[in-house]
């Protein structure tokens, strides 16, 4: 299962915010910065810190799709 972090950049282009003023405003480490651009698992606490800061919900953020065989049918 992967995960997709495009509404979350897209997110900060319409706030008109860089990662790094992300960054500050959420009080998270590069590190986790880092993951979200490689669209790596990230913790719930993370999440819900640049959920608070962005004043959204979760699913404003990110997408789970679908793997390759949720795609062809198969489980």
């Amino acid at each position: 299962m992967a995960i997709s972090y495009k509404k979350l950049w897209k997110l900060l282009i319409d706030k008109d915010m860089n990662k790094s003023s992300l960054q500050k405003a959420a009080g998270v480490s590069w590190a986790s910065i880092a993951k979200l651009n490689r669209g790596e698992n990230i913790g719930t606490d993370i999440l819900a810190k640049i959920c608070h800061a962005l004043n959204c919900n979760i699913g404003d953020i990110m997408d789970i799709l679908p793997n390759e065989e949720q795609k062809n049918g198969k489980e």
